[in-house]
């Protein structure tokens, strides 16, 4: 029996559409390139400058940041001869310096007292007070402002208040404050004569 030409045909045709259906779907695969691009951001974090500095004519400042370096302080009238009952005065500026680029606050850390001649303990009949000045000539005795410190001995502080410090633009020395720091001798027999007594004032201050 003769097979059938029409039957082969279609099967011709049908493996031919097979075929390019393989070819097709082998050529379909197609493999695309994974396309990449990055940014990338940087942050530069560079310290400041504080810095605080003390003057006892309010024009030539310097640093005096330890004990053995503080500044000695002009008091007025016969300091290096008190007498019972005596009150001197002493001016002091304290700003922050050219270099500083924040504000801060100054705070009065206390105050240590030595007596240096036996049998004088003068330390406790000498009281103290400083002032912010507001009005008035401190070494006159003339100041009035608001207190930043005081005590009732030279080893005492029982009154602290802190003071704004103000830096200003870059180059620029901050604004100074005027400090008047007056000291008064106790009564007779109570402030022993002969006696040598020293004081160091600290005052901290801290970045805002």
């Amino acid at each position: 029996m003769l097979g059938d030409p029409m039957g082969q045909e279609n099967t011709r045709k049908a493996r031919a559409i097979m075929a390019g259906g393989l070819v097709l779907g082998v050529g379909a695969v197609v493999t695309l390139a994974a396309w990449t691009d990055s940014e990338f951001a940087e942050g530069l974090f560079t310290a400041g400058s504080y810095n605080l500095e003390g003057s006892d004519d309010g024009t030539t400042y310097a640093d005096q940041d330890t004990a053995g370096t503080a500044l000695d302080l002009t008091f007025s009238g016969l300091f290096a001869n008190l007498t019972a009952d005596t009150t001197v005065h002493a001016a002091y500026w304290l700003r922050l310096d050219a270099a500083t680029t924040t504000d801060g606050t100054l705070t009065p850390a206390g105050v240590t007292a030595t007596d240096t001649v036996t049998g004088t303990a003068n330390a406790g009949a000498i009281s103290y007070e400083i002032i912010q000045v507001t009005a008035g000539d401190c070494e006159l005795g003339t100041a009035t402002g608001t207190v930043v410190a005081s005590g009732t001995t030279l080893n005492a502080q029982e009154v602290a208040n802190s003071v704004d410090l103000v830096a200003n633009a870059a180059g620029t020395p901050g604004t100074a404050v005027p400090l008047c720091v007056s000291v008064t001798t106790g009564p007779e027999g109570t402030f022993l004569e002969g006696g040598n007594t020293s004081a160091v004032w600290q005052f901290t201050s801290v970045s805002d």
